[in-house]
């Protein structure tokens, strides 16, 4: 991709609506509209060119990016942890047989403490049924109201690195390559659908990567 396609692509997404995207959270793909999602591509794709053109998208001087994950990772991990260090966060896991929730903190006081300098949580808990996306959201009221109280300065971003129901980086991220793989016009032929019928595997987990996207 060369800059004048990276220019191209930022003056479209000048004319996208994201304004509800500003402090807010990625949990579930069909709950963000049709700009919303081709805004995110558009970024994805701008980050990209400007990475392939030796051009730094640091935008953070300091700050870190929490990472909590409940089940085991490997590409999801290091994804998030090389989007964070691309655009200059520090990234800290938070292990929680190593934290004050083993001892009984609420959740509240939990998402409060580790969001004094964050930026960013990215939470995979895809275990029960029922359970992640809850937790998510419950994680995510959390630092809203910390934000609005005044006991944090900042709103930190919680991404969904796969719940219960959804894996919206995962679906998006596949989305993106068949984008790239067939045509471009793609993108006009895609529906986006919660996971109907949510199939647990022997081990108890719902199925690994539930239908956040689906082309026509």
């Amino acid at each position: 991709m060369d800059v004048a396609r990276i220019r191209e692509l930022i003056k479209e997404l000048a004319h996208l609506d994201t304004s509800h995207m500003y402090q807010g959270d990625f949990l579930l793909t069909w709950e963000k509209s049709d700009a919303e999602i081709r805004a995110t591509f558009s970024v994805a794709e701008i980050l990209r060119g400007l990475r392939r053109n030796n051009v730094s998208v640091r935008i953070f001087d300091s700050g870190l990016a929490i990472s909590l994950f409940r089940d085991q990772s490997t590409r999801t991990r290091f994804s998030f942890a090389s989007a964070c260090n691309l655009l200059g966060l520090e990234v800290q896991e938070l292990d929680e047989g190593k934290s004050q929730v083993a001892h009984g903190e609420t959740v509240r006081e939990t998402a409060n403490m580790v969001s004094f300098m964050a930026e960013v949580i990215g939470i995979r808990d895809d275990m029960y049924i029922g359970k992640g996306h809850a937790y998510m959201a419950e994680v995510a009221q959390a630092v809203k109201q910390g934000y609005l109280e005044g006991v944090l300065e900042q709103r930190p971003t919680l991404v969904n690195l796969q719940c219960d129901i959804d894996h919206p980086t995962q679906s998006m991220a596949d989305m993106l390559h068949l984008i790239h793989t067939f045509a471009e016009s793609t993108i006009s032929r895609v529906r986006r659908s919660p996971c109907p019928g949510r199939t647990a595997l022997p081990t108890g987990n719902p199925c690994p990567y539930p239908r956040g996207s689906s082309a026509s």
